[in-house]
């Protein structure tokens, strides 16, 4: 009989749910894509449901369930950091504990009562380790028959940051730093003061740092501060906090903003205010600390290890920018990242760290690709879902009988300067739209990374997009010598596509910087002649690989933008509900669903309708 592992996240940010049979990934799905709440924490039962359904298993049928992490040692690690911190923090603990004492410290009750609402069945509950879990996600889908295993957050249990060793199907762990010890916490506490949301504002911080000036004194004095103040940077890559300067171990809030403002001369920004230079300059010297944790990190995982590959995971793992100096700094052949690296892919991890480590299951490597099938783990739907949602909103369509026709017209759509939401297939597992549930354009255009931004994300005009490239144009447009399938690497584009910046820019306001002709693929071109790369094979995405390769035909340039199919503020679309509500609350010209191409000329106005402009105002 096959054997069936369910593995859940839930309760902090991005509940997930994973499914293995005999091993193989089946399916996994983000909770937030169902229940529409951007991060939703709650019990993943919707995810548990699609996932259990696309394994065509009753819940009874399951032999075990595996949750991410283990309550008991994070309530332990509670109440030792409010005793440690003593007495501040009083009023959080009073607002804290209570609620550990009710729901959480009872978590395996609190489970199985959430489990019980998806059938009848006495199954067991495993509770490997936080970072255990982000450990098995990273090494057992890779490639790699062995490899040094990092995995960087905020916090699991204790553990901030652990280096371990695969082989085969075990795992070693090696080294662990410990709260309130932490490169993900640090990363959010510039994060916090810069005036963007912690856990979700990150990537607005690492996409902010190019801004920074690199030459200028204050930038350089940010840096030393940083590294004179706030933490100190072992050879190791280990770390100490200067906790005098955190309330994140006993508050809600992440830094002492007095002493903050006192340190770096600069109060902490208000959230949607005007972006001045301070800030991008800040952005920029926590962006390059912590690229120097990381890549120490990473050394001693090889000394320790003697591995030729690296696997990759927690939070810290989807900073791409960090992830490319990896790459281009060459200590290990291969580089390998978890892409669904936060909490959502601990629910994956959790399930192989059952079937690995306590079941002792087989692991089936292929050296060529990975075992994600792309990411594509979530649902899809078909032609009549599709007709529902027309029927629905009355909504005007053109049919193709066979997608490859429709393929020459939305690749000349695109090269015609018109932004195409893009629908097909599963969905992707992990943060990152891949070519099923994303917002196309033409890299080309002097205008797409505006009118994406402004006209169809509703977000900041300074931040980037993304490339989908051929793989095997790769090369032709980035200093890379591998594909990047995960949209998890940021590496520069060549010296022959590049136009130089107009002299003393680095001087002039975030704007008129942002809309300098930078290359001759400028909407994907972020402002230090970088690019967040997504690769697309043919065989792994043919229909994807399809349109970019007629565009190619049409154009000449195997490239276009992608970006995840939401507006700020709302998960990436899971049904054509979805789909079509946000193709027209947008500026978008065209949705294609399967075969279906909507024209939004020819679309009525929702019922009921509102301005998103409002609504996703803020995060």
């Amino acid at each position: 009989m096959p054997y069936s592992i369910l593995g859940i996240s839930a309760y902090y940010h991005d509940s997930a749910a994973a499914i293995l049979i005999d091993g193989e990934i089946i399916a996994a799905a983000h909770e937030e894509r169902f229940t529409r709440k951007k991060h939703d924490f709650s019990f993943p039962k919707n995810a548990a449901k699609y996932v259990l359904e696309e394994a065509g298993i009753e819940y009874r049928e399951l032999d075990a369930i595996s949750f991410y992490d283990k309550p008991y040692l994070k309530f332990e690690r509670l109440l030792e950091t409010y005793h440690a911190f003593a007495p501040r923090g009083l009023k959080s603990f009073l607002s804290a504990i209570p609620v550990w004492i009710k729901e959480k410290v009872f978590m395996k009750k609190l489970l199985k009562e959430e489990l019980s609402k998806l059938g009848n069945g006495q199954i067991p509950v495993l509770f490997p380790e936080h970072h255990l879990s982000h450990a098995a996600s990273a090494f057992y889908p890779s490639p790699f028959h062995e490899a040094a295993i990092l995995t960087i957050d905020g916090v699991g249990e204790w553990a901030t940051a652990t280096i371990g060793h695969g082989q085969q199907n075990r795992i070693t762990l090696l080294r662990e730093l410990h709260f309130p010890h932490s490169v993900g916490l640090l990363y959010s506490a510039f994060t916090y003061y810069t005036g963007f949301k912690v856990n979700s504002g990150e990537y607005k911080l690492m996409g902010l740092a190019p801004y920074g000036n690199p030459y200028s004194q204050r930038t350089r004095n940010f840096r030393q501060i940083i590294l004179n103040e706030l933490v100190d940077i072992r050879e190791d890559g280990s770390i100490l906090l200067n906790m005098d300067y955190f309330n994140f171990a006993t508050d809600l809030r992440m830094s002492n903003d007095k002493k903050w403002r006192n340190l770096f001369g600069v109060a902490p920004r208000n959230p949607e205010s005007e972006i001045s230079q301070v800030y991008m300059d800040m952005a920029l010297a926590i962006q390059q600390v912590t690229e120097q944790i990381v890549l120490k990190m990473a050394q001693t995982a090889k000394k320790l290890t003697n591995s030729k590959n690296l696997v990759l995971a927690g939070g810290v793992a989807l900073n791409s920018v960090a992830n490319g100096k990896l790459v281009q700094e060459k200590q290990f052949d291969d580089i390998w990242i978890q892409p669904a690296a936060g909490d959502a892919g601990g629910a994956l991890g959790a399930a192989y760290a059952a079937w690995h480590i306590w079941k002792g299951g087989k692991r089936t490597i292929n050296n060529k690709s990975d075992a994600m099938k792309g990411a594509y783990l979530g649902p899809q739907f078909n032609s009549n879902d599709i007709l529902k949602v027309s029927v629905k909103y009355g909504a005007k369509y053109t049919h193709y009988s066979d997608v490859k026709e429709l393929i020459p017209e939305a690749a000349r759509l695109l090269a015609e300067g018109n932004v195409i939401g893009w629908y097909q297939g599963r969905m992707e597992f992990g943060p990152r739209a891949l070519g099923n549930r994303s917002i196309l354009g033409d890299a080309r255009n002097p205008q797409m990374q505006k009118k994406m931004n402004l006209k169809i994300k509703y977000r900041e005009g300074f931040r980037p997009f993304a490339p989908t490239v051929l793989e095997e144009d790769i090369q032709e447009y980035f200093i890379l010598d591998r594909p990047s399938p995960y949209m998890l690497l940021v590496i520069p584009v060549k010296e022959a596509h590049r136009k130089p910046m107009p002299a003393g820019s680095e001087n002039r306001e975030l704007y008129e910087r942002l809309y300098h002709l930078r290359s001759d693929i400028p909407a994907i071109t972020h402002i230090d002649y970088s690019a967040r790369i997504q690769s697309v094979n043919k065989e792994t995405n043919p229909l994807y690989w399809a349109l970019i390769n007629e565009f190619k035909k049409q154009t000449g340039y195997g490239v276009i933008v992608n970006t995840s199919f939401n507006v700020r503020g709302e998960p990436i679309v899971c049904t054509p509900d979805d789909a079509y509500r946000c193709f027209m609350r947008t500026e978008m010209d065209y949705l294609v669903m399967g075969n279906y191409l909507f024209d939004k000329k020819d679309q009525h106005t929702l019922k009921h309708d509102i301005d998103w402009k409002d609504e996703f105002k803020l995060d």
